[in-house]
């Protein structure tokens, strides 16, 4: 399952440029917004460990 920290989120946008189908931006701050948690694949991996802040978690 996937797990975000949206206080840790800094907005830059990498997870849901790497993974649309599973992350978005939060229109009003631009944090990280979690469409599907039990995604997974190579993307999900990709932005998990391409997240800058560490927001994105998965087990």
């Amino acid at each position: 399952m996937i797990k975000v920290d949206r206080e840790r989120c800094a907005s830059s946008g990498q997870c849901a440029l790497t993974a649309p189908e599973v992350f978005a931006q939060d229109e009003e701050d631009g944090r990280v917004v979690l469409l599907d948690e039990h995604a997974t694949g190579p993307e999900v991996r990709r932005a998990t460990t391409g997240c800058p802040t560490q927001a994105i978690s998965s087990d």
